[in-house]
């Protein structure tokens, strides 16, 4: 009998907090028992197996994203939109870089993958974040590409302790998301985007 409280939705959270600590690549099932105060063995009640509740964790943090990005880039438009957008990804990637690793690695399973809604709200989130730019749709599927890449690539660096040059690390993200603005300003200007 599954023990009182224990829910799949609760091993989710406590696997998701737990690797926010420690980090994805060190997630198991036998560190989640002892967070919890039970068994492994009493985990398989509520998730069927370490891949299974990785891929848990993984919507659970892509929906969490999503919700991070929306609710930074409402009633924002332009560069507005885009440095707040940018931001909320940076702040989630540092408060929560495990279920942001677990994110990233997860692949759906099929069509009915729960997977599949969360991660199609966080290419919401970034669309609506560029809706002023007024991209078309072979632009926006770039500009989406870049964007991610560069704030991506940015935020787990830093995450990392990867940026050691004594110069704000504030100050260098700004800059790059002024770099990218003006570069997405240029292109919708211009009509062009190099194909």
């Amino acid at each position: 009998m599954p023990r009182a409280g224990l829910t799949p939705q609760s091993v989710t959270e406590a696997g998701a907090a737990l690797i926010d600590e420690i980090g994805f690549e060190n997630l198991s099932m036998g560190l989640v028992a002892e967070r919890l105060g039970v068994k492994t063995p009493a985990l398989y009640k509520h998730v069927a197996s370490q891949a299974d509740l990785a891929h848990r964790i993984a919507v659970l943090a892509m929906a969490e994203f999503a919700d991070a990005i929306r609710d930074a880039i409402q009633g924002r438009a332009g560069g507005d939109a885009l440095a707040a957008g940018a931001q909320a990804m940076r702040t989630y990637v540092q408060e929560h870089p495990g279920r942001y690793a677990a994110g990233n690695a997860a692949r759906p399973t099929g069509p009915d993958d729960p997977l599949v809604p969360a991660l199609e709200r966080v290419v919401g989130s970034w669309a609506a974040m560029l809706r002023g730019y007024h991209l078309d749709s072979v632009q926006e599927i770039h500009a989406l590409r870049m964007l991610r890449s560069a704030v991506h690539g940015f935020s787990t660096l830093e995450a990392a302790g990867g940026f050691q040059i004594d110069a704000s690390v504030d100050d260098s993200f700004t800059w790059m998301i002024s770099f990218l603005d003006r570069g997405l300003r240029a292109t919708t200007s211009s009509g062009t985007l190099a194909r």
